[in-house]
C-alpha cells in the first residue's frame, strides 16, 4: 500500500462569500443546506457573490486534504474539465502531496464548482453546480489506484446518478477484494432524503466506517430520537462517527458507544468543511490503528481549525497541533 485513504468524491472549486440571512432569502435559499443547481442558477449566484473567495474545494477532496495535512499519504478520483478551473483543482491538490487519479473528462462539460454563503451566525448554505464532476462511471474507477491505500473513502453527495452508485459498488468491490476497508460519508441530510434506501444498502453490504451528523442520522432512520438511531447503527455498522456540533461526536460499534467532547474554538467563522475535516483526523488515526476516541479527537483538532476562519481546508499544518492531545 502507498497510501493510507483514497477518495472518491466531487472535484469543485468553491466560491465562498459573507452574506446576511436576507440575502439567503432574498436568493431563495434553504439555509444551511445544500442544494443542486443548474448552470443557468450557477452563473446568477456567481454574479451575485462579487468578492467572494475561490479556491478548490469539495467534500472528500477537503477530507484528503486534511489527510494530508496531518502527514498521511492521500489520493483522490474525481472528474475535471480539460479547462482553467480542472487545472486549477488538481494543481492544488498535487501542491499539498495528493495523488490526483484524473480519469478523462473532456472539454464539453464545464468542472464544476459550489457557490457558499456564509451567514453571520457562521452557517453555511451551499448551491452546488456539479458540472462534469458529476459524470463519474463506473470504467473511471482504477483498480490498482482503489488497492493503493488502506482506505477507500466515498463522497455521499456523487450519489445523484445511477452510473455513480453503480461505481461505487464497484470501487467499494475492489477495496474488499484487495483487502481493504471502505468509508462512506452521509454528506447532507436532503442527500440522505434522495438516497436512503441505496444509502441502507451500501451500508449494510459494503461499508466498514461510516461519517454523519446527527441530522443526517436521523434522516437515515427517518426518526426524531437521536437513541433510536444510535441503536439501528449498532445493528448494522462496524464503526459510526456521528458529529454532534458542539456536544462533539459520537463514535458507534455494535459493542459500545463513546461519546468524545469537541475542542474549544475562540470563535467560530466559518462551518465550512467541519464535517470533512472532522473525517480526516478521524481516518487519520484509524489508518494507524489508535483508539477510537483518540480517532475522534483528532477529528476534534481538526474541524476546530477549519471553522476558526474562512474556507474548507486547513490554513495551517495539522500534524503540527497533534500534540494538542
Amino acid at each position: 500500500m502507498t497510501h493510507d485513504v483514497i477518495a472518491v468524491g466531487n472535484a469543485l472549486v468553491d466560491v465562498i462569500a459573507t452574506r446576511d440571512d436576507n440575502f439567503v432569502a432574498s436568493m431563495q435559499m434553504e439555509k444551511g443546506s445544500m442544494m443542486l443547481i443548474d448552470g443557468d442558477r450557477a452563473l446568477q449566484l456567481y454574479s451575485a457573490l462579487d468578492g467572494a473567495v475561490q479556491m478548490s474545494g469539495g467534500s472528500a477532496a477537503n477530507t484528503i486534504a486534511g489527510i494530508a495535512s496531518f502527514g498521511g499519504k492521500a489520493a483522490f478520483i474525481g472528474k475535471v474539465a480539460d479547462d482553467a478551473v480542472g487545472d486549477v483543482f488538481g494543481h492544488d491538490l498535487r501542491a499539498i502531496g495528493v495523488t490526483f487519479v484524473k480519469p478523462f473528462g473532456g472539454n464539453s462539460i464545464p468542472t464544476g464548482r459550489c457557490m457558499i454563503v456564509v451567514t453571520p451566525d457562521a452557517q453555511r448554505t451551499m448551491n452546488t453546480y456539479l458540472g462534469i464532476s458529476s459524470l463519474l462511471m463506473p470504467e473511471d474507477i482504477d483498480a490498482s489506484a482503489i488497492a493503493s491505500a488502506a482506505m477507500l473513502y466515498l463522497e455521499g453527495y456523487l450519489f445523484d446518478r445511477d452510473e455513480a452508485k453503480t461505481a461505487f459498488r464497484i470501487a467499494a468491490g475492489h477495496a474488499h477484494a484487495a483487502g481493504r476497508q471502505v468509508a462512506l460519508t452521509l454528506s447532507d441530510s436532503f442527500c440522505v432524503d434522495r438516497h436512503r434506501a441505496d444509502f441502507r444498502a451500501l451500508i449494510a453490504d459494503g461499508v466498514d466506517v461510516l461519517f454523519g451528523n446527527e441530522v443526517e442520522l436521523l434522516s437515515l432512520y427517518e426518526t426524531d430520537t437521536f437513541e433510536f438511531a444510535v441503536s439501528q447503527l449498532r445493528c448494522e455498522c462496524t464503526v459510526a462517527a456521528i458529529t454532534r456540533s458542539e456536544h462533539g461526536s459520537v463514535v458507534v460499534t455494535p459493542d459500545e458507544v463513546i461519546a468524545v467532547p469537541a475542542k474549544p474554538v475562540a470563535q467560530v467563522i466559518d462551518t465550512t468543511g467541519a464535517g470533512d475535516l472532522y473525517a480526516a483526523g478521524f481516518l487519520f488515526g484509524y489508518t494507524r490503528g489508535l483508539p477510537l476516541a483518540t480517532c475522534a479527537d483528532l477529528g476534534h483538532i481538526a474541524s476546530a481549525e477549519v471553522i476558526s476562519h474562512v474556507g474548507p481546508r486547513p490554513l495551517v499544518s495539522l500534524a503540527s497541533l497533534i500534540p494538542a492531545l
